[in-house]
């Protein structure tokens, strides 16, 4: 008979942590041995959210929020202290022996290794380089959005807002055979990575009007202005900004009501409405990698620091830091 496999020795690990609103740090902690179902993951990177983290670091998540906010493996409550993420790319190295080895995307925060449940972790499909990966939910956000717009063949859309979800979102939807797609920002230095993308940019002051669909994700209240403002009779604008705890003021009264115009959420929480009879969230996630494999897509990730250093990074880019598009982290 073969020998029952070792057991697995108890690891340690380091975590970032908002500690206060403004202020991280790295925590040490011990994770206990895999149980079965479970696998070890040593993280090779993870990816900053712009966005929802930058509100998290800031501790801007308004008190109703609290619940619904929950990454999956956050330990800690808002405001803080908290461990917050969920852009993690790593190796298998403990637990269910056909996955060790493996390279896997986890939603979880920030940390040098963890350990979860095997049904957390997605398998990076073939050609999907682990360093790229990190972009996966970003990609999840943007597959979501683009479902909940519902583009049709030949449409022209506007997206506002040139961050990683905003360009994600304009890249898939100019693959949409017969659409004419304008990525709309304020920030003239995201002209040049539109062009690699292959897509056309334009200030607010020179877009297009009149787009059968905008999609606002600027995470700016004037950029949903804007998007408002190029939206042609009876057409959607899709809002994917989250703003917290601020209160947003817009322009109703002006051509809103004339022109019968749609303003729709969407939310990466939820798969949208119209999947989610067939749709798992672990399928749109594996849909999201596999979409990845495009190496333009290397164009968003901008900026990398070591994990060491990510309390200080957090801090920057919650400062401004407008050249940073993706923040990679790379781990020892």
């Amino acid at each position: 008979m073969p020998a029952p496999p070792s057991p697995v020795a108890p690891a340690d690990a380091r975590a970032c942590w908002v500690e206060a609103p403004g202020r991280a740090a790295i925590r040490h902690e011990t994770l206990a041995a895999p149980h079965d179902g479970e696998v070890r993951v040593r993280a090779l990177h993870s990816g900053v959210s712009r966005g929802t983290e930058m509100l998290v670091f800031r501790g801007e998540v308004p008190t109703s929020e609290h619940a619904r906010m929950r990454a999956p493996f956050q330990a800690g409550d808002f405001p803080a202290p908290v461990k917050y993420g969920y852009a993690s790319v790593g190796v298998v190295e403990a637990g269910a022996g056909e996955w060790i080895g493996r390279h896997v995307f986890c939603l979880h925060p920030h940390q040098t290794n963890y350990v979860v449940p095997l049904a957390a972790v997605q398998p990076l499909p073939d050609g999907l380089p682990p360093a790229r990966a990190v972009l996966a939910a970003n990609m999840e956000t943007a597959i979501n959005a683009l479902w909940d717009a519902s583009p049709r063949l030949g449409d022209r859309i506007a997206v506002v807002g040139g961050g990683v979800v905003g360009l994600l979102v304009a890249w898939l939807a100019s693959r949409v055979p017969g659409c004419q797609v304008e990525l709309v920002d304020t920030y003239a230095a995201r002209a040049p990575v539109a062009a690699q993308l292959g897509l056309a940019f334009a200030t607010p002051v020179s877009a297009r009007r009149d787009a059968d669909l905008v999609v606002h994700a600027s995470g700016q209240p004037a950029g949903l202005v804007t998007a408002l403002g190029l939206a042609a009779f009876e057409a959607t604008v899709l809002e994917l900004s989250w703003y917290g705890q601020h209160t947003v003021t817009l322009p109703l009264g002006e051509a809103f009501h004339a022109r019968r115009l749609t303003l729709r959420s969407s939310q990466v929480g939820q798969v949208a409405t119209a999947q989610r009879g067939r749709w798992s969230h672990a399928r749109r996630m594996a849909l999201a990698l596999t979409l990845l494999r495009d190496p333009v897509l290397d164009a968003l990730v901008t900026d990398t620091a070591p994990f060491e250093d990510l309390p200080s990074v957090l801090a920057r880019l919650a400062a401004g830091a407008p050249d940073v598009l993706c923040q990679r982290i790379d781990y020892p």
